[in-house]
């Protein structure tokens, strides 16, 4: 009888890779990984990409719909503080090592390549001298599984020059075709259409991230009288957990609020601007496509967020309010006069282009085959 060919001595054969990524919790790190899995299956039309994930993250909406396989494990959520939760941790871990290590043996993994959050570490820890490893990080802050995945990492990219990673190669953040891609005037009308947006009037789109952002979701609603005075449209996604009653004012441009935007790369070409959170993935997108943003950072965690904006907001792309500054009054005095002023809609939509990602998905697929083949 034959022996059992490992992954990785499958891939150095010649014979179909398979890519295993961890990127599960948010949207910010399932979208990366999802753009990653297209571009590797763009490289290698014969490779076989798996997704770990956890039972309550996105990913478990995210992921079949993409068209790839889910594989659960659970979750090791690193406690901030003390907790009695904390003891419990070393146990945690070493159940969902064993676990993802099942995970990676059924499957051939050939290379794992983590994106940071929940399931990173235990991915990194259970794939640590058996199958090599790739870390890509988004924030110019390093989160703690990427900082102990890059330790025994084969390659390591991130997002941005400066971020505090043994071996760091500078590569961009993973973004979808549709996005990196897109022509937000070809596609205007049709995206106006798909929401029930006024055909002409501004636009702003409002969003906070998956879940949406309770801070901006009632500025923002505080404000849709002003806004409708002004002749201003609003598509405002508001988060599946939360809901936003707004008053209608006849005769003045909709605003349209949805718990979930399906189709960003519409939402994106319906806009003239933009009000959201600075994550990482938000601020490539938005910048990508070449729409103006007033950034709200979101006011917990290490101030990433705020990081993440400000190469935007000195290049002249984008406004940055604090969280605790926003307020009804802050949405009039500052988002409606940006939204109803074209000319200067223009002068930050071009400052914004090129400074996206448009070629990491690529990049770093690359960077991944090339690992799964050593």
């Amino acid at each position: 009888m034959s022996k059992p060919v490992k992954g990785t001595e499958r891939a150095a054969a010649g014979k179909a890779p398979v890519v295993v990524v961890a990127g599960g919790g948010t949207a910010g790190h399932i979208e990366p990984a999802l753009a990653l899995a297209d571009a590797v299956m763009r490289l290698r039309p014969d490779a076989k990409v798996v997704a770990l994930g956890t039972e309550r993250g996105l990913e478990n909406k995210l992921v079949p719909a993409r068209g790839y396989p889910l594989e659960l494990i659970p979750p090791v959520p690193l406690p901030r503080k003390p907790t009695p939760e904390l003891v419990r941790l070393p146990l945690k871990v070493r159940d969902s090592v064993r676990k993802t290590r099942e995970v990676l043996d059924r499957v051939g993994a050939d290379v794992v390549v983590g994106f940071g959050g929940y399931v990173a570490l235990p991915a990194y820890l259970a794939a640590r001298g058996r199958v090599p490893i790739v870390v890509h990080e988004a924030n110019k802050s390093a989160g703690l599984a990427n900082k102990v995945g890059a330790r025994f990492a084969a390659r390591v990219a991130v997002a941005v020059p400066g971020t505090p990673l043994p071996k760091a190669e500078v590569v961009g953040i993973p973004l979808r075709r549709s996005i990196t891609t897109l022509d937000r005037a070809a596609l205007r009308a049709e995206a106006r259409a798909h929401f029930g947006l006024d055909p002409d009037a501004p636009t702003l789109l409002v969003f906070g991230g998956s879940q949406g952002a309770q801070s901006i979701n009632a500025a923002v609603s505080g404000a849709a009288k002003d806004l409708a005075d002004a002749g201003v449209g609003v598509l405002h996604a508001h988060g599946p957990k939360n809901t936003l009653v707004v008053q209608e004012f006849p005769g003045k441009p909709a605003y349209v609020p949805v718990p979930y935007l399906e189709r960003m790369d519409l939402a994106y070409a319906a806009a003239d601007v933009a009000i959201c959170r600075s994550g990482a993935m938000t601020v490539a997108e938005v910048t990508s496509v070449g729409l103006p943003a007033v950034f709200v950072p979101l006011p917990i965690g290490n101030g990433e967020q705020a990081s993440n904006g400000r190469p935007a907001v000195d290049a002249g792309a984008a406004l940055m309010v604090a969280d605790a500054d926003l307020s009804p009054a802050k949405v009039a005095e500052l988002v409606v006069p940006l939204v109803t002023d074209a000319d200067r809609v223009a002068k930050m939509s071009a400052a914004a282009v090129g400074m996206g990602h448009r070629e990491a998905d690529e990049t770093l697929a690359r960077i991944v085959l090339e690992a799964a083949r050593a």
